[in-house]
């Protein structure tokens, strides 16, 4: 009998699997036991191929070129993990081997990754599916006793697939296309860029935004404030003043009388449990983490710690089958600041409703939720920690009782004028109770400040002692942060007209998937569209311009919504790939048009007035990551030179990365700060701080040593005696 291959995604996944499956024999790329070999990829092993591989025509870039619509897309090996491809190939052409059983990240991504490797290679053997949301052991077992076969998952590939090939048509095309067109180097794709459309636009309705003065009135009773609103539409903002010191002259000094008082017993449910969007969201809000950054900490959490279950998931929900577990993994997090909150769930019976357990609401993967491995806090970085105290907190909330308080609102009469109060009297905290004494409070406040009300009756007069006009100003809308862009992309609704479609998206991912969100938003940023001020995201220049050069549909996120509706739709085997694929060439055909057609311009405001050595035409001054650069404005011409480069040495007075500028023996050290030192001198400084230490020990070793010698012949001439 044969043996069985495990395809993992990454290495250390790999080695946590080969554990499980006794697996002690490690090779070259893989490990191996009596009945199982596990081998990895390292992300993707395997990509769609590049245009100059379709054609030598594609290795420039020429409008007239454009489209490019390959009969059928080719796959290649990617270069830098060629190595350990020709690994996992020769793997699965072994005569030994069996089956195929692909354990990627159980995802369309990970589908997508296994499925890519195993056509490139040939493979033509029988293939399972691991499927699992978490990564501790029992989770492993349970899973390798319950495999599927890999068919189950085709349409799920089929998405992906149709996904990647979509990106390829639509982003290559129109970047090429506007690259040509307005000779600068600018990228456009499906969904990165309605994502930057909707920054943009905010920041147009920020400009267009003229604010206005408005006031409301507060009267001061016997121990508390009635505030006024209109009768007819219940607002209490007055955008008159002459109206708003009308209204306090009639108020003043007269008698409110009670009109009504409503006491209602409320109950506020706890929140939903988390998934990836929601997650990011809070840890921007919280503690300013970017979406990517919260998701790379999601993957240690998830495969390195194994305390949390599968990040990268759209549910918040779990399935029925994860209920009877629910102890143990309350039992694992009973630990530090969760372990009393736990033991008050354990003591009652543990009650579990639709707003929790909902199979009809999971698709791929259940809510993001503690694992039943036993967590040590102590064995978790800042970082880890504040994502995993989010997680163990929400969690432990799903599972208490609702808030519980009692809403007393006071309506009264003055002159014909209405006026009111509310206040909140807390019956139980229930699982706020949860979020006490930390920095932040899952509960969002009401519009009116509550206060503590005296107990007033029916018809009661009330002498109104003082009455003032507070002013304030209408305040244009928020710039987005990465946690409101997150809700925008999940929630696209509001930008959409056509009301069935509206409807239809606010059932699936919207702009991207959580796996995709993070990727999504720091393009954006590396491609110099937006940028990052506190935590409020502006559209650069280039950014306002590309958004006026692209065709409309392309920066609609309605057309984009409606691709990731249909993309699901595939994954469920509910839509036919070839046609999504046709009108993705049709629609890539389209934007060249368009763009070809186009009368826009575009101007650099990196303009510099220095001329190219090479052509004559003037520099463009562009920041990367590693510096700054000198490149030609004519993209043909290509001559680009180095005015900078970010170093790794620390500036000695405020601390921060310093620049290197010049050539030769004028090259300095330069920072903000103001500080600049030469290289040669800052060098030999260094070597003098290394010296000096090095010195330094061998003194303090001399002197320890000598010291020990001392005390030996001590000892020695004591034990002689």
């Amino acid at each position: 009998m044969g043996r069985i291959l495990v395809l993992t995604e990454k290495p250390s996944v790999g080695r946590d699997i080969a554990k499980v499956l006794n697996c002690n024999q490690n090779a070259n790329g893989y490990i191996s036991g009596s009945k199982y070999i596990v081998t990895w990829a390292l992300g993707h092993l395997v990509t769609l191929a590049d245009p100059e591989v379709y054609s030598d025509r594609y290795k420039s870039w020429k409008l007239e070129d454009l489209p490019m619509l390959p009969d059928r897309m080719e796959l290649v090996v990617i270069k830098e993990t060629a190595k350990q491809f020709k690994v996992v190939k020769e793997l699965l052409k072994r005569d030994d081997i069996d089956e195929l059983v692909i354990a990627t990240d159980a995802g369309r991504e990970g589908e997508l990754v296994a499925r890519w490797i195993i056509k490139k290679s040939g493979f033509k053997k029988p293939i399972k599916r691991l499927w699992i949301s978490s990564q501790t052991d029992k989770s492993i077992r349970d899973g390798f006793n319950n495999l599927k076969p890999s068919k189950e998952y085709d349409n799920l590939y089929r998405s992906a697939q149709c996904r990647a090939e979509a990106d390829w048509l639509v982003g290559l095309n129109i970047t090429r296309a506007l690259t040509c067109k307005y000779n600068a180097q600018l990228s456009a794709g499906r969904v990165q860029t309605p994502t930057l459309a909707m920054i943009v636009e905010r920041e147009n309705e920020i400009n267009r935004f003229v604010p206005k003065d408005y006031w409301t009135i507060e009267a001061k009773v016997n121990g508390f404030y009635l505030r006024w609103q209109d009768k007819a539409s219940g607002q209490s903002r007055i955008f008159d003043k002459s109206k708003a010191d009308t209204i306090v002259a009639k108020l003043n000094n007269k008698m409110a009388t009670v009109a009504d008082i409503r006491k209602e017993t409320k109950k506020e449910p706890p929140p939903l449990a988390y998934d990836l969007t929601e997650l990011q969201r809070d840890a921007n809000k919280r503690f300013g983490y970017s979406a990517k950054q919260t998701l790379s900490i999601m993957q240690r959490l998830y495969e390195m710690h194994k305390i949390v279950t599968y990040p990268r998931t759209d549910s918040r929900y779990i399935t029925d089958d994860i209920v009877p577990t629910l102890p143990d993994r309350l039992k694992s997090i009973a630990v530090g600041p969760y372990a009393e909150h736990v033991r008050q769930i354990m003591r009652n019976k543990i009650v579990v409703t639709k707003r929790f357990a909902d199979n009809s609401k999971v698709t791929d993967h259940h809510a993001i939720i503690p694992t039943e491995q036993y967590v040590n806090l102590g064995a978790l970085s800042q970082e880890e920690r504040s994502i995993f105290d989010l997680i163990a907190k929400r969690f432990i909330a799903v599972l208490s009782p609702p808030f519980e308080y009692e809403q007393t609102t006071i309506k009264a009469d003055v002159q014909g004028e209405s006026l009111y109060a509310k206040g909140k009297i807390v019956k139980s905290k229930g699982w706020k109770s949860i979020y006490d004494g930390s920095a932040y409070d899952d509960s969002e406040e009401d519009e009116d400040k509550d206060q503590s009300l005296p107990d007033v009756k029916k018809n009661e007069s009330l002498k109104i002692l003082s009455v003032r006009t507070v002013n304030g100003k209408t305040k244009p809308p928020a710039r987005y942060t990465e946690a409101t862009l997150l809700s925008a992309m999940e929630n696209p609704g509001k930008f959409i007209d056509n009301k069935a479609l509206k409807e239809a998206i606010e059932n699936t991912s919207g702009l991207g998937t959580p796996a995709t969100r993070a990727d999504i938003i720091e393009k954006l940023f590396s491609s110099f569209y937006v940028e990052k001020r506190g935590k409020e995201i502006f559209p650069t220049s280039k950014g306002v311009q590309l958004i006026g050069l692209v065709p409309q549909d392309l920066k609609s996120p309605e057309l984009t919504a409606k691709w990731e509706l249909q993309l699901s739709h595939i994954s469920k085997g509910k839509s036919n790939p070839d046609l999504f694929i046709k009108d993705m060439k049709g629609y890539a055909t389209k934007l060249v048009r368009d763009c070809v057609t186009s009368s826009a311009a575009y101007t650099h405001d990196n303009m510099t007035r220095e001329r190219c050595p090479e052509c004559g035409k003037y520099l463009l001054d562009v920041k990367g990551k590693k510096g700054k650069m000198l490149v030609c404005s004519d993209r043909e011409c290509g001559f680009r030179k180095s005015v900078s480069l970010v170093s790794n040495a620390r500036c000695p007075e405020c601390h921060k990365k310093m620049e290197i500028r010049g050539e030769d023996e004028k090259k300095s050290f330069y920072c903000a700060c103001g500080y600049r030192e030469r290289v040669s001198d800052f060098t030999e400084r260094k070597k003098s701080e290394v010296n000096k230490k090095e010195v330094s020990k061998i003194l303090n070793m001399q002197n320890k040593s000598e010291s020990i010698n001392s005390a030996l012949a001590d000892a020695l001439a004591k034990f002689k005696k």
